[in-house]
């Protein structure tokens, strides 16, 4: 496989994301250049496609990816992978707000920080995060896991639905009907599993698990409040 640079610059996004799908159905990796944080890049890229980012890039980089491994050298805008169904993204710093929207696959490794929703609403995949994850992260999160390793801000976890979020370190505040359980070696396990393939495996850490309490499933009319408060 060869590698070919695309400039970036000040050029029309859809044209630079034509070149983008034309080199990797021709095999190639994408190396792409002198990206001035520009949004939209490596949308849709297909099974086995690899895009290298240097520098950072914009918002929704790497969205609706069916398999394709992309990484970021430095950071990168909100919506990171959001839609994605399968594949690996990487970003070398923080991730803005909602990283790993409504992903239904794949693994997405942010070495820094994530900003606030991180994986709202995804619907399966694993977003493992080395920092520190922002306020509401996991909001309504329908299935898959996020795994922050340095802690969570506010209202962690709010109103989630059959997805986990599991925390090593301190988080600022419990979102709504969230219910904080002691995970089973087997499920530690599996954590572990999706951990040491990016060289993050440690068994001392302090795991805490979130699921939902299920008060939010269904609608009580005389639990008003805790929609409410959503």
């Amino acid at each position: 496989m060869s590698e070919v640079v695309i400039e970036v610059g000040k050029r029309h996004i859809r044209e630079v994301n034509e070149e983008i799908q034309a080199t990797v159905a021709s095999g190639d990796k994408v190396i792409l250049r002198n990206t001035l944080s520009r949004h939209n890049l490596g949308i849709g890229l297909p099974d086995g496609a690899q895009m290298h980012v240097e520098g950072s890039a914009g918002y929704y980089c790497g969205g609706l990816n069916n398999g394709a491994s992309i990484t970021i050298e430095r950071n990168a805008g909100w919506g990171a992978g959001e839609a994605m169904a399968s594949g690996h993204i990487t970003v070398g710093g923080y991730a803005g707000m909602s990283c790993g929207a409504a992903m239904l696959g794949g693994t997405i490794h942010v070495k820094g920080d994530t900003g606030p929703r991180c994986g709202v609403a995804m619907k399966g995949g694993n977003i493992v995060v080395e920092g520190k994850i922002g306020y509401q992260s996991g909001f309504m999160a329908h299935a898959g896991k996020i795994i922050a390793l340095g802690g969570a801000g506010e209202s962690c976890a709010d109103a989630l639905w059959e997805g986990e979020v599991w925390v090593a370190g301190d988080i600022g505040s419990l979102g709504v009907d969230v219910e904080v359980v002691e995970p089973t070696a087997e499920e530690v396990a599996d954590v572990d599993a999706i951990l040491s393939p990016l060289g993050l495996q440690d068994s001392s850490r302090n795991w805490r698990k979130m699921i939902s309490g299920q008060r939010l499933w269904y609608f009580e009319s005389r639990d008003a409040n805790a929609w409410l408060m959503i």
